[in-house]
């Protein structure tokens, strides 16, 4: 397996994990009877402050998923893996701290340090359009 396919297993599966967590989570909240089953607002605004930061990061792996995990895929169904391979394991490190810090904080050394992991991963994807473009042409 290829560091790209590797990372964007890895992408998923974290997606997959956090997913997993909320919605153990919520059924818990649901057979102790402390939310009703239709209780449950999508953001989770409703619950703790925990869950809803929860419920973000999941959504922002949802939504990088499209890009980032595209422009590996592309990679790798062009046979250009070369061109995201160096870099796929330090996107995949920096996804897991982005959604580690949104889990544990939101006091603005977090949200900095959050915003830096996905500064790091932006600009990886923008090098990795930059070469797979230049690879095709």
């Amino acid at each position: 397996m290829t560091p790209t396919l590797f990372a964007l297993t890895g992408f998923v599966a974290w997606s997959l994990a956090l997913l997993v967590l909320m919605e153990t989570i919520r059924s818990k909240m649901v057979m102790t009877g402390e939310v009703k089953a239709n209780g449950f607002n999508p953001e989770n605004s409703n619950l703790s402050p925990f869950m809803q930061r929860l419920a973000r990061a999941h959504a922002n792996c949802v939504e990088g998923l499209p890009i980032f995990g595209g422009l590996m895929l592309i990679a790798v169904v062009a046979g250009q893996s070369a061109v995201t391979d160096s870099l796929a394991l330090v996107f995949l490190c920096a996804r897991v701290v982005q959604s580690l810090i949104h889990l544990s904080s939101l006091s603005a050394i977090a949200v900095t340090l959050r915003f830096s992991a996905f500064a790091v991963q932006m600009a990886i994807a923008v090098y990795w359009a930059f070469g797979l473009l230049t690879a095709f042409s």
